[in-house]
């Protein structure tokens, strides 16, 4: 059912048994533990040798260790077990209970007679069974890992939050911050207001079209959807994150598809959960505000951008620029985190037979990730996003057959 029903699957008519056990099979069958094979071992140790009044920083830590998907998957996770532990008067599943039941799927243990040993292995591992009985080590193992879940299940709000005296300690540069300027500085390093900014970054995008568009570029395989294609390249100023390219053909003509970038984001984001327009600057240039959402306890993420675009391009192509600014009358929307377009260039150009090829250049700081998930896993949200843009408009074919 899950395989066949997707991202519209329902699990209403379920028993809740059977959906519980799928949730732990899930977590075991994942070729890294969620807890990581690496820090699962840690998270142990802080139990076992750690005194109580330590264990809060020294978890917090290792949280951040984490690998920024995994530890969002785990906040997630934590906040819907918590949500199940406080209807325990309903459920009886007490947050130790459910530490009981779910360590064993969350955490990698070393020994080797346990049922979460070999992640590769093809037998479920409902079938699997340990051997003997467990040793002194082994008892102690279990009992810090249904520890540290409990402690995690009740703590989770205050550990997912990074307290002000640690961020005190952190000496960020204005790259790595990523702040955007005011409307009113931007361009001023070409010596230009935001108008020559925006001529400047349309020039550059339509030169970088016509150049050879392998040079500097390092291909991406896309195994999600092999019809668009994923490169990157490094850019050199100093910030970290990568430039990302994404393209693919859809079946819309330039002007369709630039409408439907510019005004109906709600038809191909699912995430978006609010926008608005900040400030009309001229016919084809505005402020614009979205925010952008995922499953809760998650922060929404809030982006300000100046955009500007034209479809009186020779060959009847079209072209939409937008990065990040600062606005007084865009306030962070949602209380969410306020993101940042580093550069966000589409260039649509006609392809024949009412068909547009679509380029997107990409990069934003969503906040609150490190380099390496941009280097996995953003150019494949990107190529996410151009994929659903073009599914917008594919025609469905269902109806009564027509008879001959």
């Amino acid at each position: 059912m899950t395989e066949t029903q997707g991202d519209n699957i329902n699990f209403d008519g379920q028993q809740a048994f059977d959906v519980a056990d799928l949730v732990k099979q899930y977590f075991r069958e994942l070729p890294e533990a969620l807890l990581t094979n690496k820090l699962s071992e840690t998270f142990i140790a802080i139990f076992q040798h750690v005194p109580v009044d330590l264990r809060p920083d020294a978890v917090q830590c290792v949280l951040l260790l984490l690998p920024d998907e995994h530890r969002e998957a785990l906040e997630t996770l934590l906040d819907f077990l918590n949500h199940v532990a406080n209807n325990s008067p309903y459920n009886q599943m007490t947050a130790s209970n459910l530490a009981v039941c779910l360590a064993p799927s969350l955490f990698h243990f070393n020994h080797s007679n346990t049922s979460v040993t070999n992640r590769s292995s093809s037998v479920s591992p409902r079938r699997r069974k340990t051997v003997g009985i467990p040793d002194q080590r082994e008892l102690s193992e279990n009992k810090a890992a249904h520890d540290c879940l409990l402690y995690l299940v009740k703590m989770h709000r205050e550990l997912f939050m990074v307290s002000s005296d640690m961020l005190t300690q952190c000496h960020f540069n204005y790259m790595e911050e990523s702040i955007p300027v005011a409307l009113e500085e931007l361009g001023s390093e070409l010596k230009q207001d935001w108008r020559g900014y925006l001529y400047a970054c349309t020039t550059a995008l339509l030169k970088e079209a016509r150049e050879n568009r392998s040079r500097g570029w390092m291909t991406v395989n896309n195994p999600a959807d092999s019809t668009v294609e994923m490169a990157y390249k490094k850019v050199g100023d100093g910030h970290p994150l990568r430039l990302w390219r994404v393209s693919t053909e859809v079946e819309a003509p330039p002007n369709e598809l630039l409408h439907r970038v510019l005004r109906e984001r709600h038809i191909w984001d699912p995430q978006l959960l609010k926008y608005r327009l900040v400030n009309k600057l001229d016919t084809n240039v505005e402020v614009f505000q979205y925010a952008t959402g995922n499953m809760s306890p998650l922060p929404a993420r809030d982006y300000c951008v100046l955009r500007s675009w034209r479809n009186d391009l020779p060959k009847g192509a079209c072209v939409i620029v937008e990065t990040s600014v600062e606005h007084p009358d865009a306030p962070v929307m949602l209380g969410g985190t306020r993101g940042i377009v580093l550069a966000s260039r589409y260039l649509i150009e006609p392809c024949g037979s009412g068909k547009s090829r679509i380029m997107h250049l990409s990069r934003v700081d969503t906040k609150g990730r490190t380099p390496e998930w941009y280097n996995k896993s953003y150019g494949h949200i990107a190529a996410l996003h151009l994929s659903k843009i073009r599914n917008s408009f594919k025609h469905t074919t269902d109806g009564p057959e027509s008879k001959v």
